[in-house]
């Protein structure tokens, strides 16, 4: 089940030379639910690209949302990505869903 979301959200930098992973600001991962180290699904709105990789918390309030190591191919500076979070489940859960604007800021939770 879908547990939680950071909806389009803008990517603001990539890194190809790093292992892996997506930099989050750590107050939208808080906001989301979703925990450092967890393994997410990343949509790309703008090419259509679906990846899964895991969290790593950047600085909370930075805006942050950095695509890092081979996955950097996937995603340019300025896309707007939908970052999903799931859980195994017996039956429905409540979804936790954060609508950011342009600068990665809380919108509507």
């Amino acid at each position: 089940m879908l547990r939680s979301k950071i909806h389009r959200a803008t990517v603001t930098e990539t890194r190809l030379d790093y292992e892996g992973s997506i930099t989050i600001d750590a107050e939208l991962m808080d906001m989301a639910g979703i925990l450092p180290g967890e393994k997410v699904l990343i949509a790309d709105v703008n090419n259509g690209n679906r990846f899964e990789t895991y969290t790593i918390a950047g600085p909370a309030g930075s805006g942050v949302i950095c695509i890092n190591g081979a996955a950097a191919h996937l995603c340019n500076v300025g896309d707007l990505i939908i970052i999903m979070g799931f859980e195994l489940a017996d039956g429905i859960i409540e979804t936790s869903v954060v609508k950011v604007n342009r600068e990665n800021r809380p919108v509507r939770k």
